[in-house]
């Protein structure tokens, strides 16, 4: 069988007097080398997106991490400058992907700003800056010019029993590299927590009643996929989940001709 085909979220950044729709190596590498496919990179144009055409072709969606946030208006939140940057342009793409994905049974990964998307999108809310609140860790990224620092696996997660996860990469306590000042406020009525961190912060969700592989993680599991044996389960499961798609369109097409 050929790669299947991942649909990958897009920044829009502006640099070299360009406005680019923009997406990190380590999140492509990790499609290619940890699920296996083929990334395809989605403009964020919003509703002049064919969304529809689009989760006819690819095989999986995957929502990238962010140095931006979700706009607060989407839930009912603050939206002054410190729950900043936005990038608008980004969500009025990804929340309609996601709801069309989910309802198409297309396999997705949303990966850290993925994850609060996720939630958004099917209805819930997002809780900022939570390292200020009592009783909680800072999740934030050290000060650090050194990626690998930033963004190693120090944290502790607790998988729940008989989730998704579990079946991936077993029930119990596992190390992550999770970087987030954000994370799920209130969990959307179709979301259920499949991992936790030691200070309650939801680290992982899953759809209820998926078609498919739906998931979403608050950590990277991009970022170290080529070394780090959690990584690349997630990856591998995603790619399982994006092949027996490709293989279902495929037969539904030759059944169709």
């Amino acid at each position: 069988m050929t790669q299947p085909l991942i649909a990958v979220s897009t920044d829009v950044r502006q640099f070299e007097n360009y406005t680019w729709h923009a997406t990190p190596q380590q999140y492509l590498e990790a499609v290619v080398a940890g699920a296996g496919a083929l990334p395809v990179m989605v403009p964020s144009f919003g509703e002049r997106l064919d969304l529809d055409a689009l989760l006819s072709a690819v095989d999986g969606v995957m929502l990238t991490g962010s140095k931006t946030n979700v706009h607060p208006a989407l839930y009912g939140g603050d939206s002054g400058e410190a729950n900043g940057p936005y990038d608008e342009a980004r969500d009025s793409t990804t929340l309609p992907l996601i709801r069309k994905a989910i309802e198409r049974g297309v396999p997705l990964l949303a990966i850290c700003r993925g994850i609060q998307e996720l939630n958004v999108a099917l209805g819930g809310t997002l809780a900022s800056e939570i390292h200020e609140r009592e009783g909680m860790l800072d999740h934030r990224a050290p000060v650090s010019d050194d990626q690998d620092e930033r963004f190693a696996i120090r944290q502790k997660v607790t998988i729940k029993p008989g989730s998704c996860l579990a079946g991936v990469l077993g029930a119990g306590d596992i190390a992550v590299n999770s970087v987030h000042r954000q994370a799920a406020g209130r969990l959307a009525p179709k979301l259920q927590i499949e991992a936790v961190a030691e200070d309650g912060t939801v680290e992982a969700v899953s759809v209820k009643d998926a078609r498919a592989f739906a998931v979403g993680v608050q950590w990277h599991p991009e970022y170290w996929v080529k070394s780090d044996s959690v990584s690349q389960k997630v990856f591998r499961a995603f790619g399982d989940a994006a092949r027996q798609h490709a293989a279902a369109r495929l037969a539904a097409r030759a059944a169709a001709e």
